[in-house]
C-alpha cells in the first residue's frame, strides 16, 4: 500500500490493483494521477463509472454488455443472421466489430473449458449457443477462440456439440499477421501458418 496515505486512498489503490494488468505499482501511479487530477479524471470517471453500474446489462441473446437488451448488434436488422461468430468474452466481440469486416452475429460463451480451473460446459453458455444454431436460421458458426490448449479444447467440444446442428462450423484462420517477418514469429504461429496455407 502507499506509505503515509489515508484509507481512502489505501482502497482506491488496492482496487485498481485488482483490474487486469495493473499490479500494485501501477495501481498507486494510476490513483496518483487520478488524484492530482480530480476534475479533468477522477470525478468524471466516478460518474462514468457510477452510470455503467447503474445502466450496463448482460444482452439475453448473445451475452454482450450494453446499456439496451437486446444489444445494438442484436437488435441491428442490417446484420447476417446466418452468420454468428462465437467468441470467449466480450473483448473478443470488441475486438471484432474493431476490425469492421464482420457483418453478423455474435455469441459470448463466458470464458473457455478448464479442468484446471474446474470449468465444466455447465459453466458456459453452450446450451443456448446450440439452440441458436439449431435455429434453422444460422448457416455458419464460426469459431473465434484463442489459439491456447484451453480455446483448442473448448472449439473442438463446441464442434462435437455443433454436429447435430447443421450448421457449419468454422475457425478463424491462424498464422502470419499482416506486416509479420518470419523471424519475430515463435514456432506455433509459423506451424500454424504452414498447416493453414492456400494457393498464391
Amino acid at each position: 500500500m502507499a506509505a503515509s496515505a489515508g484509507p481512502e486512498i489505501e482502497r482506491l489503490i488496492a482496487l485498481l490493483a485488482k483490474l487486469p494488468g495493473l499490479g500494485p505499482r501501477s495501481a498507486r501511479r494510476s490513483a496518483l494521477a487520478l488524484l492530482k487530477r480530480r476534475d479533468q479524471l477522477l470525478v468524471p470517471l466516478a460518474q462514468a463509472m457510477t452510470a455503467a453500474a447503474e445502466q450496463v446489462k448482460t444482452c439475453s441473446i448473445c451475452g454482450s454488455l450494453d446499456s439496451t437488451d437486446p444489444c445494438s448488434v442484436c437488435s441491428d436488422r442490417t446484420r447476417d443472421g446466418a452468420l454468428l461468430c462465437v467468441v470467449e468474452e466480450v473483448g473478443g466481440l470488441w475486438a471484432l466489430e474493431r476490425g469492421g469486416s464482420y457483418r453478423g452475429r455474435y455469441h459470448v460463451l463466458g470464458g473457455l473449458l478448464s479442468a484446471l480451473d474446474g470449468r465444466g460446459p455447465e459453466s458456459l453458455r453452450v446450451g443456448e449457443l446450440v439452440a441458436r444454431a439449431g435455429s434453422g436460421e444460422v448457416r455458419e458458426v464460426i469459431l473465434a477462440l484463442p489459439a491456447t490448449v484451453d480455446g483448442q479444447t473448448t472449439a473442438h467440444y463446441l464442434a462435437e456439440r455443433l454436429a447435430q446442428t447443421g450448421a457449419a462450423v468454422t475457425s478463424l484462420a491462424r498464422g502470419v499477421p499482416v506486416g509479420g517477418e518470419l523471424d519475430w514469429l515463435d514456432d506455433g504461429t509459423i506451424a500454424q501458418a504452414l498447416r493453414a496455407r492456400r494457393p498464391a
